[in-house]
């Protein structure tokens, strides 16, 4: 959780993960879409379909305990060299280096002493964090200051160069919420590759066009033009997305569901699987209006 994510945003998400999935049998036998709804907002999901594969290789092939290697457990899905060298450092005291993004400012390997590792991996990440940060380092709090090369040569605010900025691409979806009568939407399953991977959505296009044939051909329709509601703005790494949700009363989907595609997801007693954020919003808001007469 802590790779690529803050501290503070990842701590209520790590006790309630904990309380469901305190082992590693826990996670590996549990619906990925479980796995999943638990790490709704915290971005970035192909990390929790790693760590769900990761649990289930820990199972077939190390019995069902963490390997201890460092070869076995960097080669585990979603851990790696960096992560591989924290787990072992902070569990069992190895001597390898912690080299995460604030860690490269202040660590090199050969300072990496002989004992008390695992206080040292915990003290230069803590370091990299809270005091020797990118923006007004705290140099005066810096145990290291007097052997700064940055500080002493008053570059600290250049090391390490930061990256030139780009511009920000701006893309456009429209996402089609097909309601039935019985406040049911349509969703469905993202590939597992690319934004959102492996959860569940709204069906999403690029053009009003796309949406609205999408509509007429799949969908049985009791209106014909969609209703535009309010759009939602999401910001991700690279880029920010602007989402048009097309709002259209329907009887049903014709081929999604049945081949495991989609599936109705009741507003009223919402399913436990993986959605993006801006999607968990949305159809929470959704659940809170009444947007049809829905009488039968």
């Amino acid at each position: 959780m802590l790779q690529q994510t803050q501290v503070a945003t990842v701590i209520p998400y790590y006790g309630r993960f904990l309380e469901r999935f305190p082992e590693v049998r826990a996670v590996a036998e549990a619906p990925v879409d479980e796995v999943l709804h638990l790490w709704s907002g915290l971005g970035y999901y192909a990390r929790a379909r790693n760590l769900r594969r990761a649990a289930l290789r820990i199972l077939e092939e190390h019995a069902g305990e963490l390997p201890t290697s460092f070869v076995a457990l960097a080669a585990l899905p979603g851990i790696g060299r960096s992560t591989a060298g924290a787990i072992l450092a902070l569990s069992h005291g190895v001597r390898l280096p912690i080299l995460d993004g604030n860690a490269r400012r202040v660590l090199a390997e050969r300072c990496t002493p002989d004992a008390r590792i695992a206080e040292y991996t915990q003290a230069i990440m803590d370091l990299g964090a809270t005091v020797c940060v990118r923006r007004r380092p705290l140099c005066r709090q810096c145990p290291l200051e007097a052997g700064c090369i940055a500080r002493r040569t008053a570059r600290q605010h250049e090391l390490p160069e930061p990256r030139r900025p780009t511009l920000r691409a701006r893309r456009r979806a429209f996402m089609v919420v097909a309601l039935e009568r019985s406040g049911s939407v349509l969703l469905e399953r993202r590939p597992e590759s690319g934004v959102w991977g492996g959860l569940w959505c709204l069906p999403e296009f690029t053009t009003a066009s796309a949406a609205v044939a999408f509509i007429r051909n799949t969908l049985g329709v009791l209106e014909d033009v969609p209703r535009p509601l309010a759009a939602l703005e999401h910001a991700f790494t690279h880029f920010d997305l602007t989402i048009t949700p097309l709002l259209v009363q329907c009887t049903g989907a014709r081929f999604l569901v049945e081949e495991g595609r989609g599936l109705w997801y009741n507003l009223s007693e919402p399913a436990r699987i993986g959605l993006p954020a801006p999607i968990s919003t949305l159809l929470a808001h959704l659940a809170d209006e009444t947007l049809f007469d829905r009488r039968p």
